[in-house]
């Protein structure tokens, strides 16, 4: 048993607050436990210079931690992102680009942002499976105004994240951050809800890990990610 009581393969409660934001046609806030940010996403009718006369489009993304996410003031990122900041919204942007058919969104870019108001660990991963019900929500929206086809839609799949590690000899699942701070291994996985590999991003703390336990931490991770895309698909569902 965890600190929080929760079980080795437990999530902290998931929760989806679909169309957060008036604007943007895509946005949720999610929360995973005490991580909270929010997701939107926003459309632009062109795309970089890679992708020009492809007739497809393109996804980015952009990542920030506002101030008041963690307990010392973050500083806003100046003209150019820390280095982790690009690392994560780089790691977002394959990610959705993974769950995307850009050469069925027309010549438009979908602008991801998430902006963490509150971090207690895993936000890239919460940032990952946020961006994906937003991008969803904002495909639907562009199928009903006919900018993009509806069946079958731009969105192959689901795709999600998930914290696992190694803490005090135990595989745990979805780290806050007090775990995070003593995991002998700390692992984010993407992956998609058919339970396919996107990206593993696996770091030991000290002590090595085995190939055997980083194929059952990742074993763990994909199965939650399995039902984590339920969340999504609801949340989806439920939103007008």
């Amino acid at each position: 048993m965890r600190f929080d009581q929760r079980q080795a393969d437990e999530l902290r409660p998931l929760i989806f607050e679909s169309s957060y934001q008036k604007y943007p046609p895509g946005s949720v806030l999610v929360s995973f436990g005490d991580t909270r940010v929010i997701c939107s996403v926003c459309v632009e009718e062109r795309v970089p210079p890679h992708r020009a006369g492809s007739g497809g489009g393109w996804l980015t993304a952009e990542y920030a931690m506002l101030p008041g996410s963690t307990s010392d003031r973050k500083r806003r990122d100046g003209a150019k992102p820390d280095g982790r900041s690009v690392e994560i919204q780089r790691l977002i942007g394959r990610s959705l680009r993974a769950a995307v058919d850009l050469d069925r969104l027309g010549p438009r870019t979908l602008r991801i942002d998430c902006d963490v108001l509150q971090a207690d660990g895993s936000t890239r991963c919460a940032s990952i499976t946020g961006a994906s019900v937003a991008v969803a929500l904002a495909l639907r929206k562009l199928g009903q105004h006919g900018l993009v086809p509806r069946s079958p839609s731009p969105l192959r799949q689901h795709v999600a994240a998930v914290s696992v590690g190694l803490v005090d000899g135990e595989i745990v699942v979805d780290l806050c951050q007090r775990e995070d701070n003593s995991a002998d291994v700390d692992m984010n996985v993407v992956g998609t809800e058919g339970g396919d590999l996107i990206e593993v991003q696996g770091t030991a703390e000290g002590k090595p890990f085995d190939r055997a336990q980083a194929t059952e931490m990742i074993d763990k991770a994909l199965a939650t990610i399995v039902a984590i895309s339920a969340q999504q698909r609801r949340a989806v569902e439920i939103t007008g």
